[in-house]
């Protein structure tokens, strides 16, 4: 009886390393062929471990790659680096703009992995997450847009990734003065609900709500927040650029 393991990820220069147990009646050791895309990897593998050697086929840095491990019934080889098949964040921002309006647009060289590009907008004196675009993880040149929603003012926005290793790679900053009014909010002690006022017209705006203890407790983006389900007590918003307090009644 045979069985199979399989991995499959994104060359990212780096080989695979298997350990390859004695097979269950002691005879010979537990895989018996490997297959990379579909080829047979040379060498054989009668050894107690051994190295899936990706410079072996035609493999370029960045190419997909499904790797097949026939073995015994009854053993089991171990991948004892299955990590370096993972997209690592490698992107380089070669030009990024974005227009008063909130069109942002940015060209990268150097991928090789698709991972999402995460856009953060710096409000509220934080970075906030505001969208995701999934990343084209292709050699060359890739160009990318998001449609943002600016708050009034001066904004600044900048593009991230987060790869295997938990770290965020950002991009430079980008600065734009937006035609957003000053978003203002009404009443000063709520009830049922909260309404944003720009221009003396309701207005859409990203908000966010604290209780007294630094728990979030609403958040989204609209002209209105329902807080009749709020306890009584003090709050915390942030919308718009601006922090401010209030009370629920």
């Amino acid at each position: 009886m045979f069985a199979a393991l399989s991995i499959e990820g994104t060359y990212q220069g780096k080989n695979l390393y298997v350990q390859n147990p004695m097979d269950d009646e002691g005879f010979g050791y537990c895989a018996t062929k490997v297959t990379v895309n579909g080829d047979i990897l040379p060498g054989g593998t009668s050894m107690g471990a051994f190295e899936i050697d990706f410079s072996l086929f035609n493999i370029e840095i960045g190419d997909p790659v499904f790797i097949v491990i026939e073995h015994h019934d009854g053993c089991k080889p171990k991948i004892l680096n299955p990590e370096v098949l993972l997209p690592r964040s490698t992107f380089n921002v070669v030009n990024m703009n974005v227009t008063k309006e909130g069109k942002l647009t940015w060209k990268t060289t150097g991928e090789q992995g698709k991972l999402p590009f995460i856009i953060e907008q710096y409000r509220w004196n934080k970075w906030v997450a505001v969208g995701e675009v999934q990343g084209k993880g292709a050699g060359g040149e890739n160009t990318y847009e998001f449609i943002l929603s600016p708050h009034s003012g001066e904004n600044t926005v900048r593009v991230v990734q987060i790869d295997h290793s938990g770290t965020k790679r950002p991009s430079k900053e980008v600065k734009f003065v937006s035609d957003t009014p000053e978003v203002t909010k009404t009443p000063a002690k709520v009830k049922d609900e909260i309404k944003f006022i720009g221009n003396g017209q309701p207005i859409e705006t990203r908000y966010e709500i604290y209780d007294a203890y630094g728990n979030i407790v609403k958040k989204g983006v609209g002209s209105s927040v329902n807080c009749s389900n709020l306890l009584r007590g003090v709050y915390y918003i942030n919308f718009d650029n601006v922090n401010e307090k209030f009370i629920k009644n």
